[in-house]
């Protein structure tokens, strides 16, 4: 074995063989690969010794993603008010009025009544004046910290008020 400079020296002197000095015969055995082991990552992650993250554990709850994360809740209850009433319409028998008519008939108690009123009603005003909200903010109004929390209380304030007027009618 040569070091690094008595090879340097070889192919100065050997200027004929230049490069192919540096070159040295491998030869290569194909083999198949060992086959993996079917491991979740739950159970990789144990096995190297990794902890478990603790997501969203860790992080205090704010108004603000509490709002957004209500928001997107408010639309799939829309969603799903939307495709119930349409489908009552297709496979019920009898139209709305009737069924409604047969609810009051039912004299179900005032109490219950008004916490189904509201359980329609608070969705479709959280989810209009939220909405409103992000449209200010879309406009690039409000758009500062103490901004957001404030206009956060304000919709809140609002969609409960208004679904409480509606819950009244």
């Amino acid at each position: 074995m040569l070091s690094g400079r008595q090879l340097l020296n070889q192919i100065i002197k050997h200027e004929k063989i230049g490069m192919l000095a540096l070159v040295r015969p491998v030869t290569l055995k194909a083999q198949p690969a060992p086959p993996q082991k079917l491991m979740g990552h739950d159970e990789r992650n144990m096995k190297l010794g990794r902890p478990q993250s603790p997501h969203l554990t860790i992080y205090a709850a704010q108004m603000t993603s509490m709002l957004s994360i209500s928001h997107r809740a408010t639309g799939m209850v829309l969603a799903g008010y939307t495709i119930l009433w349409g489908a009552g319409a297709i496979i019920l028998p009898d139209t709305i009025p009737n069924y409604l008519e047969s609810l009051e008939c039912a004299e179900v108690g005032s109490g219950l009544l008004a916490a189904g009123k509201f359980m329609l009603a608070f969705p479709f005003c959280y989810h209009f004046w939220n909405g409103i909200r992000h449209l200010t903010w879309d406009m690039g109004q409000f758009l500062s910290l103490k901004e957001v929390y404030a206009t956060g209380y304000v919709m809140l304030i609002l969609a409960i008020g208004s679904a409480v007027a509606l819950t009244a009618m």
